[in-house]
């Protein structure tokens, strides 16, 4: 005999319940018992129609006609009309028994656990009643049996404990005698001694068909539900979840424990002690092989099987140093607990016997609470113990797997995943068996938590970046295009899964949790929300992804003051806006402990040289114990293109315009001409290596006019330039006079920095420079003499998005 169950999803309806049929009849003449749920949410309509007339509040009759419709429904779908009469009048016979109890429970106002049970019990009831005419209805050889009378329980409702004795004998007397091929027995249901109903938990279905399973002694329970077996974690919460093939017993209770609710826990005991393996699989994907669980089955040495959670948790926890030492105060504690009838899903307890913390569920944390104090009142009224503390809205995530405990460092990779997220672990707890490692996590953490262990323990090293991305002007529409092209590339070769989930401009954002489809990004953010600088941090904040990156591509300075807070939550910044670097020294140093407090990297390399590496040799160098002695540097790509391109036959107004034109130019010009832009640049050179510095320190030799510099617009910026001719005239013959070029150069010695327009002779490292090039020389005690020379593309869309992706992928090797 084969023994299968099918939960509500499975039977949620008249279609699912066709596959039901397709799936039993599959079997042939093969003799099985099939146990079936109510139909999908029926129960949940029960319990609320109940709640509802014991609060004697009417709408427990539209609740019920609901149900009513439900299952009468189902019996005009599925059953022919000549055979629909004696079904319906059987059912609705029954509905109104279940009616008569709700208005019991209505009139006294009061619903007893076990009035809950009776009535509860209405939803397996029905539905296996109903799928068994429908059976008969399609040739099939089936008959109804009332689990109420197999499985035999005490009156403990709501949970009922199972007479294993009396159960096993009735199993085998019926399916001894029983000469029908199919036997539709409703789960979750049983009868007391006395025949009063009981029920066997919420998920007690499985339950139901693990106890004929072991009566009856056969060689496998099939438990059909709407998933492919057991995944490595939730796949509703992890999409790239996967599947485990097979499992041991001891892991699947673990697993099933701590959330997988595939399975209700107790399942597992009835079958274990006579080893018949439990396959899960998928009513609606029936070829697939599912998950199969038995003796010994962990899954060829692998450590890790699985990631599960369990939500609605509280902490509760007891302590002062009046336990310390003191024999008897943990049993006082977990007997307070227990005659309340408060399960304790989580313990923890201090070496130095100090606390005591345990998890319970958040629904049992009010009560617990007054036990506890009452239970402690004289302690702590004399100051021994203080008044239990209780914190809520958190979750336990656990690792799950036979041979964890042959393998060191685990837990450290456990805890190591989290940290880095800015998932805070509130408690911690792990079996002597070592089967499992538990922590207790906020509830609004979960999903990251969950992703961020998943992918450290299943995903094969990739690692996934989620990016928000502010700005996509030149400079961001080039950096979106290069992480569209190299998607690909970042998976295969380095192992990084990097996705855009929110886009801002000035004027629209969007979201995508999924990722936003780069190959129309445009279309997309046209189509957005209205943009708002905290709004967009909100959502980053509450979609809470591991891995996150704020990537700052403008120039905006409110935009720079928001870092701390993407910081503040472990989510790292990649900017090209140099205003937060180059202001004052404090909050460039406040920026620099909140990505180190936090462990949320800061990164800046484009602050100085576009895509060079220039901060990052830098960081190195000071890293190494190197000491910077000077250094010189053309820092302006824009200012070498414009001197670079500006002689006797073209003015300097033209060169200036082609700059801009060309993107080597901030969108204000006067940002690079008055060289504020430079002094930025060598501020955060001299910050990164170790001086203390603000813009104010640093000299500026000015070679604009100062008309040009007050000027408000770029209209009047370039009109004065033209006013201006013959002064820009004059300082280029002067400088080709004396056989040398013009270069914006920046220096910074001895603490003090300064830039400035200079002739450079033939001979000099600057003197070549061509086009829109950078060059630092860093002089060293390591080079003293002969420096260490950076040099390339320093301006441009192109090479400045380049050096974000690298900050990026620097992240990813984090």
């Amino acid at each position: 005999m084969k023994v299968l169950k099918f939960g509500g999803t499975s039977v949620a309806n008249p279609e699912n319940i066709r596959k039901v049929k397709a799936i039993v009849q599959n079997l042939g003449n093969q003799k099985s018992a099939v146990v079936v749920s109510a139909f999908g949410g029926v129960t949940d309509l029960l319990l609320n129609t109940s709640k509802l007339a014991s609060e004697q509040n009417q709408d427990y009759k539209k609740t019920l006609q609901e149900i009513e419709n439900r299952h009468i429904g189902a019996i005009k779908e599925l059953i022919p009309v000549q055979n629909q009469s004696a079904v319906l009048s059987k059912v609705k016979s029954d509905l109104n028994v279940l009616e008569t109890l709700l208005e019991g429970s209505f009139l006294i106002g009061e619903l007893t656990p076990k009035l809950s049970d009776k009535i509860v019990s209405y939803g397996e009831l029905l539905s296996a009643y109903i799928i068994s005419e429908f059976f008969k209805s399609e040739g099939l050889d089936a008959i109804f049996k009332d689990s109420r009378e197999l499985i035999i329980t005490d009156d403990n409702y709501g949970k009922a404990n199972v007479d294993f004795k009396k159960t096993n004998t009735h199993c085998n007397t019926f399916f001894k005698s029983n000469q029908h091929d199919v036997v539709l027995l409703p789960g979750f249901v049983a009868s007391s001694d006395s025949g009063d109903s009981t029920t066997l938990g919420r998920g007690g279905s499985d339950y139901t068909a693990a106890i004929i399973a072991a009566a009856e002694n056969v060689d496998i329970l099939e438990i059909w539900t709407d998933v492919s077996g057991m995944y490595t974690a939730n796949p509703k919460l992890v999409k790239q979840a996967k599947c485990v093939s097979n499992i041991s017993y001891e892991e699947a209770m673990e697993l099933s424990h701590f959330g997988a609710k595939v399975l209700y826990p107790p399942t597992i005991q009835p079958v274990l002690g006579k080893e018949i393996p439990i396959a899960i699989k998928n009513t609606f994907d029936p070829e697939n092989p599912g998950t199969l669980i038995a003796k010994n089955n962990n899954g060829n040495g692998k450590t890790v099987r699985g990631i599960s959670h369990v939500d609605d948790i509280c902490l509760l926890s007891l302590e002062g140093p009046g336990m310390i030492g003191i024999p008897g105060i943990s049993k006082r504690f977990f007997e307070t607990l227990s005659l309340k009838n408060i399960s304790v899903v989580l313990i923890t307890q201090a070496s130095s016997e100090h606390s005591i913390c345990v998890g319970i569920s958040d629904d049992d944390a009010q009560k617990a609470e007054k036990a506890v104090n009452e239970a402690f009142e004289y302690e702590m009224a004399t100051k021994k113990i203080k008044p239990v503390i209780v914190e809520k809205d958190l979750t336990i995530v656990a690792l799950v797997g036979d041979n964890m405990k042959s393998h060191q460092g685990l837990s450290g990779k456990m805890f190591s995943t989290l940290g880095k997220n800015n998932v805070n672990i509130r408690a911690i707890a792990q079996g002597a068996s070592e089967r499992n490692i538990s922590a207790v996590i906020r509830k609004e953490d979960v999903k990251k938590a969950l992703n961020s262990l998943h992918e450290t323990f299943f995903e094969e090293n990739i690692k996934q970046l989620n990016l928000f991305v502010m700005g996509v002007g030149n400079v961001g529409s080039k950096f979106l295009e290069q992480i569209r092209q190299q998607k690909k590339y970042l998976k295969d070769e380095l192992k990084l899964n990097v996705r855009v989930i929110g886009i801002s401009n000035s004027r629209n954002m969007v979201f995508n949790e999924n990722g936003v489809a780069l190959n129309d990004w445009n279309t997309l953010l046209s189509q957005g929300e209205k943009a708002d600088k905290q709004a967009f941090f909100d959502r980053v904040k509450l979609l809470n992804f591991r891995n996150s990156v704020f990537v700052d591509n403008t120039a905006n300075e409110e935009v720079s003051k928001s870092y701390p807070d993407y910081l503040r939550n472990s989510i790292s910044v990649v900017t090209c806006n140099k205003i937060a670097c180059s202001s004052d020294y404090a909050y460039y140093k406040e920026l620099k402990q909140l990505a180190k407090k936090y462990n949320a990297p800061f990164l800046f390399e484009t602050n100085v040289g576009a895509g060079l590496p220039i901060i990052d040799t830098l960081k190195h160098l000071i890293a190494s114990g190197d000491k910077v002695k000077k250094i010189q540097a053309v820092l302006s790509g824009s200012l070498n293109f414009v001197f670079n391109t500006f002689n006797d036959a073209v003015t300097f107004h033209d060169v200036v315009k082609e700059a801009q034109e060309q993107g080597y130019t901030e969108p204000d010009p006067t940002i690079d001409l008055s060289g504020i832009d430079v002094m930025r640049k060598i501020l955060i050179l001299a910050r990164e290596s170790g001086h203390e510095l603000n813009i104010e320190d640093i000299e500026n030799e000015a070679f604009l006019p100062k008309e040009s510099l007050d000027t408000n617009s770029n209209e009047a910026f370039f009109e004065s330039l033209k006013k201006y001719e013959a002064n820009f005239q004059k300082m280029y013959k002067e400088a080709a006079g004396a056989n040398s070029k013009l270069k914006y150069v920046a220096q910074f010695e001895e603490g003090k920095a300064k830039v400035g327009l200079q002739k450079i002779p033939k001979g000099h490292d600057f003197y070549n420079l061509e086009g829109s090039d950078n060059i630092v020389l860093f002089f060293t005690e390591r080079y003293p003499n002969q420096p260490l020379i950076i040099k390339g593309a320093g301006a441009g869309a192109d090479v400045t998005a380049s050096g974000i992706f690298a900050d990026i992928i620097r992240i990813g090797n984090y």
